[in-house]
C-alpha cells in the first residue's frame, strides 16, 4: 500500500510542478509589478499619496545591468497590451531575448496610482500629474527599486513617446539611446485643439452623464483622427459604420473617464522646453543620448515637423512609418518598425 502511494506522490510531482508553472505564468500576464512611491510630490506641490507604479519585466537583466531599455505606455494604455500587441518579447520590437524591458505603466491608466483606483484621492480629487512626474517616477523605479545607474534605452510610442522625449531633458545621462515613437517634444495649437474637445466632452458630458457616456460621446472625434481618412473608409463600409462605431463605442466606454482626462491633461501641457526659456537650442544642447525619432507619415494626432526640427537640433535620426493607419502606424507597419528598432540599437 505505501509502495502505492509512495508510486503515485512521485508520479504527481511532474503534474504539480506543471500546474504551479501554469499558474505562476498566468499570474505574471494578468498581474503587474508595483514599486511603492509612498506620498510622491508632484511638480505642481500636489501628492499622491500612497503612491504605486506597475509595470511589467521581460528577459534577463545581465549581471552588470547594461541591458536595461525602459518602454513607457500610450494614452489609457497598460504595460500587458505592450507584450500583447507583439512591441515587447523575444524577437519583437523590444526584444527581451537580448534585453531586460521594464514596461512601465503610466500614472491614470488605472494599474498605476489614478483616479480609478485611488483610495484616499478617487475620481476628481485625484492631483494632476504631467510628464516630467512620470519620468521622475520611473527614475525612482530604475534606481531605487532596481539599483540601475544607467539604461541602454528609453522608448516610448505616442504618449509614451512624449515620455521617452522628456527622459531626453530631465536625465540626459542616464541613458545611451532614446526612442521616441509617433510622439512629439512640444505641443502646436493643431494638436491641442484635438486634446481640448476631448477635454470638453469629458468634463461637460462626464459631470451630467457619467464616464460610459462622456467616453461613447469622445469615441467618435478619437477614432475619426487616430486613424487616417484612406484606411478608415477602405476599412469601413457605409452599411457597416452603425455596427463599427457600436463596437467602438463599447470599447471605448470601459475607460474610466476621468483617469483618461488627467492623462489627456498630462499631454496638454507637455513641453520640454519648459525649463529651458522656452529655448529649443537649449533643450538641445542638454541632450546627451543618440537617438532615433520615429513618425507616421500621416499622422492626425502629431504634428510630425515639431519632431523633425528637434531630431535635426539634436543631430538624431529620423525614420518614417508606412502611414495608412494614421497614428497607429505603428500597428500597422510593426515589421518595419521592429527592423528600424533593431538596427538602431545593433548600430549604436
Amino acid at each position: 500500500m505505501w509502495n502505492c502511494i509512495r508510486n503515485f506522490v512521485w508520479g504527481m510531482i511532474p503534474v504539480l510542478v506543471m500546474i504551479f508553472g501554469l499558474w505562476n505564468n498566468a499570474l505574471a500576464e494578468n498581474f503587474p509589478q508595483y514599486a511603492e512611491l509612498h506620498d510622491f510630490k508632484l511638480e505642481n506641490g500636489d501628492v499622491i499619496r500612497n503612491c504605486r507604479l506597475a509595470y511589467r519585466t521581460e528577459g534577463t537583466l545581465h549581471a552588470e545591468k547594461s541591458n536595461v531599455i525602459l518602454v513607457s505606455t500610450w494614452l489609457a494604455g497598460n504595460s500587458q497590451e505592450l507584450i500583447k500587441t507583439g512591441f515587447i518579447g523575444p524577437g519583437k520590437v523590444f526584444d527581451s531575448s537580448r534585453y531586460f524591458v521594464i514596461a512601465v505603466d503610466a500614472f491614470g491608466n488605472g494599474y498605476s496610482s489614478s483616479p480609478s483606483n485611488s483610495a484616499s484621492q478617487p475620481g476628481n480629487s485625484f492631483p494632476q500629474f504631467s510628464i516630467r512626474d512620470l519620468v521622475r517616477a520611473q527614475y525612482l523605479l530604475l534606481t531605487q527599486v532596481f539599483n540601475i545607474p544607467h539604461v541602454r534605452a528609453v522608448a516610448g510610442i505616442s504618449m509614451g513617446a512624449l515620455t521617452a522625449f522628456q527622459w531626453m531633458v530631465s536625465y540626459p545621462g542616464f541613458m545611451d539611446l532614446a526612442i521616441p515613437i509617433c510622439g512629439s517634444p512640444w505641443l502646436t495649437s493643431y494638436e491641442m485643439l484635438f486634446w481640448s474637445a476631448q477635454m470638453e466632452i469629458l468634463e461637460n458630458v462626464g459631470q451630467c452623464k457619467g464616464s460610459k457616456t462622456a467616453m461613447k460621446v469622445l469615441t467618435p472625434l478619437f477614432v475619426m483622427l487616430a486613424w487616417s481618412p484612406d484606411y478608415r473608409a477602405a476599412k469601413t463600409s457605409l452599411d457597416d459604420f452603425p455596427s463599427f462605431l457600436a463596437a467602438e463605442q463599447e470599447k471605448f466606454s470601459q475607460y474610466d473617464a476621468v483617469n483618461w482626462s488627467r492623462q489627456i491633461t498630462a499631454i496638454k501641457n507637455h513641453n520640454i522646453l519648459k525649463n529651458f526659456d522656452n529655448s529649443r537650442k537649449k533643450a538641445a544642447a542638454a541632450v546627451s543620448a543618440k537617438c532615433l525619432v520615429i513618425l507616421s507619415g500621416q499622422d492626425q494626432i502629431i504634428r510630425n515637423d515639431e519632431a523633425k526640427s528637434f531630431a535635426e537640433l539634436i543631430a538624431a535620426k529620423s525614420s518614417t512609418l508606412n502611414g495608412a493607419c494614421g497614428h497607429f502606424a505603428f500597428l500597422c507597419d510593426q515589421d518595419h518598425l521592429k527592423n528600424t528598432v533593431h538596427d538602431f540599437l545593433s548600430e549604436n
